[in-house]
């Protein structure tokens, strides 16, 4: 389940996008950093991912929309501006049964309602959950506690 403060942020984000010229993809909450992290993901109104020049200028008018709201309160938070690229983000089946095999990370809800994180190799994702290879080990996570699949690079031996 999204950060409850998402759709607000997604809204604040999405006006100053516009205004300046561009296209707000997603916007990522990660409470579980210190400080917490606040990812905006953006690209130019055709597609096109747009330049590190580019993700500076936005982040001073980012960053005072979202503190003028006081969305975060007096939280400490880092304000990281990027564009998607080739999405490292699986998605649709199609991204799962094409990195069946593949590293990932992912962000659950676990038992207690709280958020996890866990990492290994996509094995397979069903109707009804998502399975990933932990040193061998199958680990089964319900497909509706799953915030979010990355792709990551491998790991390095020990």
């Amino acid at each position: 389940m999204p950060h409850p403060l998402i759709p607000e942020l997604e809204t604040l984000a999405g006006k100053v996008c516009a205004e300046l010229g561009f296209e707000l993809r997603q916007v990522n909450l990660l409470t579980h950093r210190i400080p917490m992290t606040l990812q905006v993901l953006v690209q130019r109104g055709d597609g096109r991912d747009i330049s590190l020049d580019e993700c500076a200028a936005l982040s001073a008018p980012l960053g005072e929309v979202f503190d003028a709201a006081g969305v975060l309160g007096e939280e400490a938070y880092v304000l990281e501006i990027s564009s998607p690229g080739v999405s490292d983000e699986l998605q649709d089946e199609r991204d799962f049964r094409s990195f069946r095999g593949f590293p990932v990370a992912v962000r659950f809800t676990d038992r207690n309602g709280a958020e996890a994180r866990c990492e290994g190799l996509l094995l397979e994702r069903t109707a009804s959950e998502l399975q990933i290879n932990m040193r061998g080990r199958t680990k089964r996570i319900p497909r509706a506690s799953v915030i979010q699949v990355l792709l990551v690079a491998p790991s390095a031996g020990p």
